[in-house]
């Protein structure tokens, strides 16, 4: 999976934010997988086909359970599952029945057009899934963003890589590609992030500039380590808000409603003036000049260890909050969903490009650090949506050993009315479960080496 947002600043990685990501992405993947392969399960058995085994992850097996003709596992590798249906051949390799007279029961006894339903059946519960989260996501929460015209009231904090690339603290961001910006979020959208040779439109000391975004930026906005490098956010005028008891704002008087307007010599407008004056005068004692009332007043203090001194900030934006209706947001999330394979699928366009290299794709560790270290319910649909249609997606490609390639087989069996002999199909599969196998190991290291180099 190629995901070109996973927060513009770095997360702090404890013991509990790991256990919460590995939890995050255990919780995803055991949703999409088990609903990928229920909808195997249902079409056979629709279709009186019998069941063996039904697993969501890999063995060796956790636990199982039989009820009926089928025994219901979780495996101990959470990176996929399967169904067993008898007749079948599949990634287990068992050929053993091919030897005998085809039974009413078995895979291999149906139509083609019943075994094509059954192989496409995972791939359409995740569609459907993928669609009802998005739907449910747009629902629930709605749209909240910060208007463009928010951003451009005093402009952006240009950080290093922004500077690399030609902007600077106080640009205001007005278009991409050429296209109006309505809302903040648009600037480093998957859209712009994706396409090749985006700019930003910028005004800057009352000139309009064109800036070109590098084809790699995607790329190397996650940095060193998969860790998000700082690159824009929006200048914010900020006041004091709750002063937390005991810390040295409090000592020295500070109270919510003040205004920061000077720190030692130095004066302050704007919040990132202050996070970065408190990075150089750690566990240092210094001025502060507020404003409260209309009045001008200073006081002193000792930051802490790690440059705070104990508040909350408090900030002047006005959100924007759109609701939808179920039917439109039946729309919209419909719309959402097949947009973020398209988003993957010019994500992998970069990559066949040369424009970003391979190290952008992730395996199961880079998934999890896209849940993040915070348990956010909004993000954890919105990524389990995105994994859902991506799973289908890739399943519904034409390679042995995937659903796709099972369907790839069973429509030339419809097409041309000869089915392709065992020996082929044993040996497509082989081939095929070669190929994920080396691409899974493929990914794992990347992971692996973006984490460390």
């Amino acid at each position: 999976m190629i995901s070109p947002a996973k927060g513009l600043y770095p997360q702090k990685f404890t013991y509990m934010g790991t256990f919460i990501m590995i939890a995050q992405l255990l919780l995803g993947l055991s949703i999409i997988v088990g609903l990928h392969e229920l909808g195997h399960l249902l079409t056979a058995k629709l279709f009186k086909m019998r069941v063996e085994r039904f697993s969501i992850g890999f063995p060796p097996r956790i636990f199982g359970v039989r009820w009926g003709e089928t025994r219901y596992e979780l495996g101990a590798i959470p990176m996929g599952g399967f169904v067993k249906i008898s007749g079948m051949i599949d990634e287990s390799f068992d050929t053993k029945h091919l030897k005998e007279e085809p039974q009413d029961y078995e895979f291999r006894a149906k139509p083609a057009w019943q075994r094509l339903i059954v192989m496409m059946g995972g791939i359409l519960v995740n569609i459907f899934t993928g669609i009802l989260m998005f739907i449910g996501i747009v629902y629930y929460w709605g749209d909240s963003y910060i208007p463009a015209s928010e951003m451009q009231k005093h402009g952006i904090v240009a950080y290093e890589l922004a500077r690399e690339i030609g902007l600077k603290t106080g640009d205001k961001i007005l278009a991409v590609n050429g296209q109006k910006i309505q809302k903040y979020e648009e600037i480093l959208s998957a859209k712009t992030l994706l396409e090749s040779n985006s700019y930003y439109t910028i005004e800057r000391n009352g000139k309009k500039i064109d800036i070109p975004l590098p084809n790699d930026l995607v790329e190397r906005l996650s940095g060193r380590n998969q860790t998000p490098r700082r690159f824009i956010e929006m200048q914010l005028p900020f006041e004091v808000g709750q002063v937390i008891g005991g810390r040295p704002a409090a000592k020295a008087g500070m109270q919510e409603g003040d205004q920061i307007v000077g720190f030692n010599e130095q004066k302050i407008r704007f919040f990132h003036e202050l996070k970065d004056l408190q990075d150089k005068n750690k566990g240092k004692t210094i001025r502060l000049t507020l404003l409260r009332q209309g009045k001008t007043r200073q006081i002193q203090l000792t930051t802490q260890k790690d440059g705070t001194i104990g508040f909350f900030p408090k900030f002047r934006v006005n959100y924007q909050q759109i609701e939808y209706s179920l039917a439109e947001a039946t729309t919209k999330g419909t719309a959402d969903a097949f947009g973020s394979v398209v988003n993957n699928i010019k994500g992998f366009g970069k990559i066949f490009r040369g424009e970003v290299s391979t190290r952008a794709l992730s395996g199961p560790i880079g998934i999890a650090q896209i849940f993040g270290t915070n348990w956010d319910w909004f993000r954890f649909w919105q990524i389990t949506a995105v994994l859902s249609m991506w799973l289908a997606f890739l399943n519904f490609l034409p390679i042995p050993a995937l659903d796709g390639g099972h369907v790839m087989f069973l429509s030339y069996e419809i097409i041309s009315g000869h089915k392709p002999s065992d020996r082929f199909l044993t040996n497509a599969q082989t081939v095929g479960v070669l190929l994920l196998l080396g691409l899974m190991v493929f990914v794992i290291f990347n992971d692996i080496f973006n984490l460390f180099f």
